[in-house]
């Protein structure tokens, strides 16, 4: 399977455009990194600083320009704001397979944008990518997003008990995923 991300593939929706995350996003990435609201359910630090931000975002166009993974910046049409993003990542070329990861800022959740984009996602990562399978790992207790999953026919196939380990904790993940025909 063959990946290239350039050109940067620019995505449109009803409402959304998802875009690539450039330098001048940095506000908008550290806050998605460090808010506590998003956070909850990730099992990871939050962002040190503008600084750390800085280098993730020079990491994810590292990834991009060599095939490993793909972040989207999320934006309302009518404002270039980043409000949430969605990725593809673990993207595993043998086995045709990636890992699908989103935030989105508080004030922006309840109302589809999630789903939305996730729709176009997913579209292009079957029909562009040539992905057989998506997947998603996530929180037990986080229910909005395993109810973006379910909504967006993702099949739950498990949950891995006490399978991560973060803050002298062992955490539960439930694992989802997708294949590409949904009849199955």
């Amino acid at each position: 399977m063959e990946i290239s991300f350039d050109p940067f593939p620019v995505l449109q929706t009803m409402r959304l455009r998802l875009r690539r995350i450039e330098e001048n996003d940095v506000n908008e990435i550290y806050f998605l990194r460090s808010d506590e609201r998003l956070l909850q359910y990730l099992g990871r630090s939050p962002e040190k600083s503008i600084e750390t931000a800085a280098i993730f975002i020079s990491n994810i166009h590292q990834q991009e320009k060599k095939g490993e993974g793909i972040l989207w910046g999320i934006s309302v049409h009518d404002n270039p704001k980043i409000i949430g993003t969605i990725c593809y990542w673990r993207i595993v070329r043998e086995h045709f397979r990636a890992e699908v990861g989103y935030l989105l800022h508080p004030e922006y959740q309840g109302h589809g944008y999630m789903h939305e984009a996730m729709e176009k996602v997913i579209d292009y990562g079957f029909n562009t990518m040539h992905l057989h399978s998506i997947e998603a790992n996530v929180d037990p207790q986080n229910m909005a997003s395993r109810k973006l999953l379910e909504r967006n026919h993702f099949i739950k196939e498990g949950c891995f008990k006490e399978n991560y380990f973060y803050e002298g904790k062992f955490l539960d993940t439930v694992v989802y995923s997708r294949l590409i025909r949904t009849d199955n």
